[in-house]
């Protein structure tokens, strides 16, 4: 016989989770099946395993959609705020780290254990190693699955996106959405490292492990936070934050020097007779120092070059403007940019404007944040938001 509920959620991650808890408080009866061995993998790595569970500055302005306006309702009815009470609630030590960022003191697993627990109160059914195999619709959802059939009138779709498939990231959110025609904006890797190839990438593999603050600017949007040289081409928050903007093909601006110009700094009258990579080396780390340095021939005294080497040398360091390969892929990547089509979802509860009962939330939707909790934030809000309704 199909086990019934008033709600089933597919996907055990933080939007799943949230809106397991919300509509379970509501005295739904919820059901939440989940196919890996156990929920929040995502979580649990997030935060270097402490969890940057939301950011106090977190605004619509964060967000990339095709419809920017899209999270505004969500946002607004589900903030920061609401969720630190939640975590205070539980006694869960957290410290701002910087930028707004809130982490876990000790353990992103007491966000997961968090959740767990406000779902029991509200008495959510969780079920395991649950593999979706079919999804029918008549005057309810069936959903066929290894361990039998479930059945709902309300369907929540919190399976995510295509990033991090290590930790079971499938595409079932987008077939389910075509099954039932809605629409998609294209998905690609987003808040991931960026490859180079060529003289770049033979730049990067010499530098492998030199980190620095940099100004990273693509086309109207420019990050300033630490970039990471590797043997793959760039990576560091800077980078990630750029890399969901950033188009194939087209070269970045980044100022490795933000705020001071190489000619104002090599025209100190006392570092005349330092070696050039020296001198440099008194703003920049020595091995992008040299490096950069040498691009202008064998290393010489400061003295001994000219007014357009220095110019030259200016351009590299304040405007390197290096034209990435690609990206590393969903492998590395932290989100998916791009998914369900907002224009076919209700913006204050998540259903399908088309299929009464049906809810897209989380990294699944057109909706993407910048790196630092500003993701969580949206799995928060949209599982809120379809929580409170369904």
């Amino acid at each position: 016989m199909p086990e019934e509920s008033d709600v089933l959620i597919i996907g055990g991650g933080a939007a799943g989770l949230m809106c397991a808890l919300t509509a379970g408080a509501r005295g739904r009866s919820v059901t939440l099946l989940e196919h890996n061995d156990r929920v929040g993998k995502k979580i649990a790595i997030s935060g270097g395993g402490r969890c940057n569970f939301t950011n106090l500055g977190a605004s619509p302005e964060n967000y990339l959609s095709d419809n920017p306006d899209f999270c505004r309702s969500a946002l607004a009815r589900y903030t920061p705020a609401d969720f630190i009470r939640l975590v205070e609630k539980h006694g869960i030590a957290y410290h701002e780290k910087k930028l707004g960022q809130l982490f876990c003191n000790t353990s992103a697993k007491e966000i997961i254990n968090m959740l767990l627990a406000e779902c029991a109160r509200s008495r959510v059914r969780l079920s395991l190693e649950t593999r979706v195999c079919e999804i029918r619709k008549s005057d309810r959802f069936e959903v066929l699955t290894n361990l039998g059939t479930f059945c709902a009138p309300s369907l929540v779709m919190a399976c995510g996106g295509l990033s991090l498939p290590k930790l079971g990231a499938t595409d079932l959110a987008y077939r389910i959405a075509r099954q039932f025609g809605l629409r998609q904006i294209p998905a690609r890797a987003g808040l991931v490292p960026l490859t180079l190839s060529g003289e770049w990438l033979g730049h990067c593999r010499a530098l492998a492990g030199v980190s620095l603050e940099a100004r990273v600017t693509y086309e109207k949007r420019t990050f300033q936070e630490n970039i990471l040289f590797t043997h793959r081409g760039l990576s560091g928050p800077a980078i990630l934050q750029i890399s969901s903007h950033w188009n194939p093909g087209e070269p970045l601006s980044i100022n490795l020097l933000p705020g001071r110009s190489v000619p104002e700094v090599l025209g100190d009258p006392t570092l005349r007779e330092l070696q050039l990579d020296n001198a440099l080396g008194r703003v920049l780390p020595s091995r992008l120092a040299a490096l950069w340095g040498s691009q202008l021939g064998p290393l010489r005294k400061l003295k001994q070059y000219n007014p357009p080497e220095l110019a030259r040398l200016g351009a590299m360091v304040n405007d390197w403007s290096p034209v990435p390969e690609g990206t590393e892929g969903y492998a590395t990547a932290e989100v998916t940019v791009g998914g369900i089509d907002t224009r076919d979802l209700n913006q204050k509860t998540m259903e399908a404007r088309s299929v009464p009962g049906l809810f897209f939330i989380g990294e699944a939707v057109d909706v993407t944040g910048w790196l630092g909790g500003y993701n969580f934030q949206w799995a928060w809000a949209s599982g809120h938001a379809a929580g409170g309704v369904v």
